[in-house]
């Protein structure tokens, strides 16, 4: 693993290349171009405060930011680990030219993802304000929070990223399963709402103690549950190290299997 971590560091001026090709190329051609990355979340919130403000009047006050802190980091994890599932497929040219570290793709992947998650929160923080959410010092928990969050997503791309090119039918499967794993996950509703007979189930979910870090953070304005963030900050490193060994053991016949 530290090999590998070396050669990544290595690379990182390509890593840091890849990431600034892929935001570039998401709104090429575009009239707005690099716009995108604020106008996507301000018109989400836009359409979620009008839904559940006036069509659909939700028990929760301030429903839509409720749904809005949540949304934006599920979005990150989503969208890294449907498109972490083709970037080796997708990069089998360039994988069969050259030399490079195969870790580098799925990776900028992740932190594309990433950077627009963190652009997105300027869209975030003035509509917190604008909803007289109270912003507290419990946003410095937010690096933390992010931190453990990057690890599983990270974790999960390398490892759906290698397995596709074995087996290209899971990237499609990937969007199955993330879809069911939205709505095994605390986003659209408060794990209050959870009978307590399920919530043991519910607790195996990595996300579910992710989003209500978010929550606490953002919409409550208090310090996030750091006992539960710290278990699964260790069980993510754990992941984190398993899904490099397996990325590094079958990453060899990449090449001849794209």
């Amino acid at each position: 693993m530290w090999q590998q971590l070396k050669e990544i560091y290595a690379y990182r001026e390509m890593l840091r290349n890849l990431v600034a090709k892929e935001l570039r190329a998401r709104y090429k051609g575009s009239v707005l171009g690099f716009l995108w990355t604020f106008f996507n979340p301000l018109l989400m919130l836009i359409v979620y405060s009008v839904v559940f403000s006036f069509v659909m009047r939700a028990q929760i006050e301030n429903y839509a930011m409720f749904l809005f802190v949540a949304l934006l980091p599920w979005n990150y994890l989503s969208a890294s680990v449907l498109q972490g599932a083709a970037s080796l497929v997708q990069n089998g040219a360039l994988i069969k030219k050259i030399y490079f570290p195969r870790e580098v793709l799925p990776l900028s992947i992740v932190l594309t993802n990433l950077v627009n998650y963190l652009l997105s929160l300027l869209i975030l923080i003035p509509a917190l304000l604008a909803f007289k959410i109270r912003l507290t010092a419990a946003l410095l928990a937010l690096p933390a929070v992010l931190l453990v969050q990057t690890m599983l997503v990270a974790s999960l791309a390398f490892l759906v990223a290698v397995a596709n090119v074995y087996f290209r039918d899971l990237e499609h499967i990937v969007g199955i399963l993330m879809t069911v794993w939205f709505f095994l996950t605390p986003v659209l509703y408060p794990v209050d709402v959870i009978p307590p007979e399920a919530r043991p189930f519910f607790n195996l979910n990595p996300a579910t103690p992710l989003m209500e870090a978010y929550r606490a953070i953002f919409f409550y304005g208090h310090w996030p549950d750091w006992v539960a963030l710290g278990k699964l900050a260790v069980a993510l490193a754990i992941l984190l190290v398993a899904s490099l060994w397996v990325f590094d053991k079958f990453k060899r016949n990449i090449a001849e299997e794209i």
